[in-house]
């Protein structure tokens, strides 16, 4: 047995940093992955967040115990401006035994500027947390579409600008999408997330979040409108 542990101890510490390596690879490879794109759709890219982007006015970024933002780049893309993130958060629990442990939640995110003042709204794949979510809390509004509601869970304090945002237009774009992403607005801004993407796939996610502007209702530019009402609409 004395001669056992030391062995034992020595394996633990080499699998330990064999995963640390590995660990530190993996995002090496991410990063390197995340700058050729940026190069490839003429996005600045940046390791580290100078944007301040958990300061946005999302309830994605408040939540968990702890949080980051990283791989970001920037600018213009199809006369959108854009940030597309790599966002994670973890949150923290202890068992019995006092020991501390942490489960992380990772996305890609997009986040680009549109010529309107929007309300707060979050569109999510319906869930065991969401509907748990509406125990405890206000409810999700409901919409025409049995379909839809039983697919997303739509949430504003602003149920008005919620029915003008999601006209029919918008409920058949987005249950085409199924389950895979989440929306939001607020102020100035929109919103697409999605569970953690390879870079080659980023892309796609742009597509998507121009396609959300697009099927903007005319009615959300005409009633609540930014800060150059006479600014080009994505949708003309």
């Amino acid at each position: 047995m004395p001669v056992a542990f030391p062995l034992i101890f020595v394996a633990v510490v080499a699998i330990a940093g064999a995963a640390a390596y590995f660990s530190f690879q993996a995002k090496k490879k991410r990063r390197l992955a995340f700058a050729a794109l940026g190069a490839q759709l003429g996005l600045t890219y940046s390791q580290d967040d100078p944007y301040d982007t958990l300061a946005e006015p999302f309830q994605l970024f408040s939540r968990g115990d702890g949080r980051g933002v990283e791989n970001v780049l920037a600018g213009t893309w199809e006369n959108l401006g854009v940030r597309v993130f790599d966002y994670w958060y973890y949150e923290e629990s202890t068992d019995s035994k006092g020991n501390r442990s942490r489960t992380y939640y990772r996305f890609d995110c997009v986040l680009a500027t549109v010529n309107a003042a929007c309300a707060q709204l979050s569109m999510e794949p319906e869930n065991l947390f969401t509907r748990l979510a509406d125990h405890l809390s206000f409810h999700d509004i409901e919409f025409e579409s049995e379909d839809f509601n039983k697919v997303f869970n739509v949430k504003s304090q602003d149920k008005k600008f919620a029915n003008d945002m999601v006209d029919a237009r918008m409920i058949e774009w987005m249950l085409t999408l199924g389950k895979t992403f989440s929306f939001a607005v607020g102020g100035d801004r929109a919103l697409v997330t999605c569970k953690r993407l390879d870079p080659a796939q980023v892309p796609s996610l742009l597509g998507v979040m121009q396609q959300f502007i697009g099927h903007f209702p005319n009615v959300v530019y005409d009633l609540y409108p930014g800060a150059d009402p006479t600014a080009p609409r994505p949708d003309r």
